[in-house]
């Protein structure tokens, strides 16, 4: 629906607060809490219903979107790139998966903060982001990289997702007429999970 609505132009933007998360489902399993790829099926839509030749997906998530780097990357039309702590569950996303060239990873070390999650974006994945110039962003938008959640061990802060919400809403004015589409992932503490998320809908909100 939020896909739809987008691509209709009702709306520029949209946040789906769904659960289970979705990006460790491969095309044949589930894994990882996950039955469905939500954000592979609204790609997949986008182009099928929509009709969109270049679609992207950036996730960050504290853990890689294996599932969705595995439908993207033998397929050119599609984008994946994420962030994620990294060695970690489910033990993919090196640097050096680049699929067909529209594979992006940019793996963290435990303990990282806002500085070098940040950095991640300006060097590598916004500038790879750009050049892919897709026609919608899809963002599996997981909250458990933020510091107090207890499956891992990034140090980001709810400013951060709200910094790194902003940049991919730049990007989309850029490249894709402002339409961005955000699916809910992981978080694991509610409290984190409640801001963290609170202050991403409220930069997607600001969006002109």
């Amino acid at each position: 629906m939020a896909v739809d609505a987008v691509m209709a132009g009702e709306v520029r933007n949209g946040f789906c607060a769904v659960r289970p998360p979705g990006h460790h489902a491969e095309p044949d399993r589930p894994m990882g809490f996950c039955m469905f790829n939500s954000v592979a099926i609204a790609a997949r839509h986008a182009q099928a219903v929509g009709g969109l030749g270049r679609v992207a997906i950036v996730d960050f998530d504290v853990h890689h979107g294996n599932g969705s780097q595995a439908v993207a990357e033998s397929d050119a039309s599609l984008f994946f790139a994420s962030s994620h702590q990294f060695p970690l569950y489910p033990g993919t996303g090196a640097a050096e998966e680049t699929g067909l060239g529209n594979v992006v990873n940019a793996p963290l070390a435990p303990g990282t903060g806002g500085a070098g999650f940040r950095r991640a974006y300006e060097t590598t994945i916004l500038p790879a982001l750009d050049a892919f110039a897709p026609e919608l962003i899809l963002v599996s938008a997981g909250f458990d990289a933020h510091r107090a959640d207890p499956l891992a061990g990034l140090e980001l802060e709810e400013t951060d997702f709200a910094w790194v919400t902003s940049r991919l809403l730049e990007a989309a004015d850029r490249h894709a007429s402002g339409r961005l589409v955000s699916i809910l992932e992981g978080g694991y503490d509610l409290k984190a999970l409640a801001g963290s998320a609170a202050a991403h809908v409220e930069s997607l909100m600001q969006a002109r």
